[in-house]
């Protein structure tokens, strides 16, 4: 079946997220290399990193910090982000692939402010949705169910593009849909080093390889 539409997933696939780990770093008190690094750790241990803010700061109460942070500085990005965390080969591979005749689309687990956020960025896309928005998130069936729908495609027509096994393609690829894992970010770089990573339809290490790996649709 013929690929017709391509579904990105957003942290660590469009956005880079150094800088939004590094301000949380500052925030709990701690290094960026220690954060970054019990991040990672999450990763390779297959645990969440919500995980991470635990092991830093045990009975940290995220939801509450993140209100306090809001008080304290409510004009600053704090846990967001904008148009510089995006990687630099976004905006030239997404333009070529809808140059190529592809449906594009953003589709990740983000919060509602992600969406005006990345609206903000005037991407060359189609649509962008949020789990938030929709009210499911990954790796839930009900999320890709929203993405089919979106695209108005039956999921084998569609390439979901994802820097996770677990949250991204493999779920993806239960779904129907044909899937690239991305080597980027520290689940990415662990997750293609892993043998379920065989089964995606393509493993990339940056966006730019899409346009060359894909036939345009007719």
């Amino acid at each position: 079946m013929v690929i017709r539409a391509i579904v990105f997933d957003v942290g660590e696939t469009l956005i880079d997220e150094t800088r939004i780990w590094s301000r949380w770093a500052d925030r709990l008190g701690v290094s960026r290399l220690t954060f970054m690094g019990v991040l990672g750790g999450m990763a390779a241990l297959d645990r969440s990193h919500r995980d991470a803010f635990e092991v830093v700061r045990p009975g940290l109460d995220v939801r509450a910090e993140m209100a306090a942070w809001r008080r304290e500085d409510p004009d600053g990005l704090r846990e967001n982000f904008d148009g510089e965390d995006l990687y630099p080969d976004v905006r030239e591979s997404l333009a070529e692939l809808r140059k190529l005749g592809f449906q594009v689309i953003v589709a990740g687990n983000q919060p509602v402010q992600a969406y005006d956020a990345l609206v903000a960025m005037e991407l060359p896309v189609d649509a962008i949705y949020t789990s938030d928005g929709w009210g499911v998130s990954k790796p839930q069936p009900g999320f890709f169910a929203r993405v089919a729908e979106a695209a108005g495609r039956v999921p084998g027509e569609i390439l979901y593009v994802g820097d996770r096994l677990d949250n991204d393609v493999l779920p993806a690829g239960r779904a129907g849909m044909r899937t690239a894992l991305l080597r980027r970010g520290p689940w990415g770089y662990l997750h293609a080093d892993r043998p379920e990573a065989a089964g995606c339809d393509f493993v990339i290490d940056g966006l730019g390889e899409l346009a060359g790996l894909l036939s345009p649709p007719s």
